[in-house]
């Protein structure tokens, strides 16, 4: 499949019987989205997970125990050449859900970030990689500066340092990034330090630089980005500094979400939900520190979630209240340009653009 053309992996808000993963092809030059398979049987697929290497696709869900108690699932797809999809096997995850979902960097296991319960998981990938068995959960205690929204803890997702050694866990709830050392020998995750964003931010996601040396976390509760310098040698962050998601003046209600970097490094975007749009920085690749360039209609309401392709030319978000995924150019100097191309999806929360 050529840099022009693209799969198009998506999670979204669903009950059991409707399609809740779906696939697209995208040409990106046409700007044509082509519907190439779909997955029902899981309720509220909302975070997809896809090791292109392996050619499988993890997708989170929720579903009852023996007893009838809430829990999380995860749902492990073979990928087709194509991006057809066969369902491989269901493993249950942390209590009473899962709100995200990555892999470590050498793809053995699947970490899951629970923002109902405060909790996170470690789960093994087995050999032909399948989701295996919860080996390890770590629960995070405390409250936030923000009454309404941390009350305790929320981790919100998890991101896994480039030499595999440690994880970043993004608390909500806390203002807090926690890193765990990633223990392989004995399956464990432990607790090796803390950096904090600004009282009452709400760390939600994360993203590294390609060059391992910076980390940004886009925080929901106030709408602001923090950068944070990263030290290998010690596994530790230092803020550096947190900026703003929204135009100067903007007054409403405004929830950001996602949060990524080009691949060479030099642009950094995040999602508005209110406000409805990207905003674009620049990256001094030497301080880690921000710069503004502006900001974009997502030409939909509420983007939960965007992507950047691979070869970093286009941007795809999803607009979870206005059902679609919308296309973007990106052009040399990173401004991101709507296409004025779209596709219906019902409740897109997550996409993941993959060249296989």
């Amino acid at each position: 499949m050529s840099e022009q053309n693209i799969l198009l992996f998506v999670g979204s808000y669903a009950e059991k019987e409707e399609a809740g993963v779906h696939v697209y092809s995208l040409n990106c030059k046409e700007g044509t989205f082509t519907a190439v398979d779909q997955a029902a049987g899981m309720k509220n697929p909302t975070f997809v997970n896809v090791d292109a290497a392996k050619r499988k696709l993890y997708a989170i869900a929720e579903t009852t125990t023996g007893s009838g108690d809430r829990t999380g699932e995860v749902v492990t797809f073979d990928i087709a050449n194509e991006g057809q999809l066969t369902e491989l096997s269901r493993a249950t995850t942390i209590q009473p859900t899962a709100s995200h979902v990555q892999r470590d960097s050498n793809s053995k296991y699947l970490i899951f970030s629970g923002y109902h319960g405060g909790n996170v998981g470690l789960l093994t990938i087995e050999g032909q990689g399948e989701a295996g068995k919860l080996v390890d959960e770590q629960i995070h205690q405390g409250h936030g500066a923000e009454p309404s929204r941390q009350d305790r803890p929320h981790p919100h997702s998890t991101l896994a340092t480039p030499d595999n050694k440690y994880i970043l866990v993004a608390d909500l709830g806390l203002d807090l990034v926690k890193v765990y050392a990633l223990d392989q020998e004995n399956n464990k995750l432990i607790f090796h330090s803390e950096a904090a964003t600004p009282p009452g931010a709400g760390p939600r996601h994360m993203a590294f630089h390609p060059n391992g040396k910076f980390v940004y976390s886009i925080n929901e509760v106030n709408s602001t980005i923090t950068a944070f310098a990263y030290d290998e040698s010690k596994g530790q962050l230092t803020a550096l500094e947190t900026v703003s998601t929204l135009p100067a003046g903007f007054t409403g209600e405004n929830l950001t979400a996602e949060i990524a970097i080009t691949p060479d490094g030099l642009n950094l975007y995040g999602s508005n939900r209110g406000h409805d749009s990207i905003v674009h920085f620049k990256i001094d690749t030497t301080t880690g520190e921000l710069s503004l360039i502006g900001h974009v209609s997502t030409e939909g309401g509420h983007p939960r979630h965007f992507a950047v392709t691979p070869a970093g030319k286009h941007l795809i978000v999803a607009n979870r209240d206005s059902n679609n995924l919308t296309l973007f150019t990106i052009d040399d100097q990173g401004k991101p340009s709507y296409t004025g191309h779209s596709v219906t999806v019902s409740k897109p929360v997550c996409v993941q653009p993959i060249v296989l």
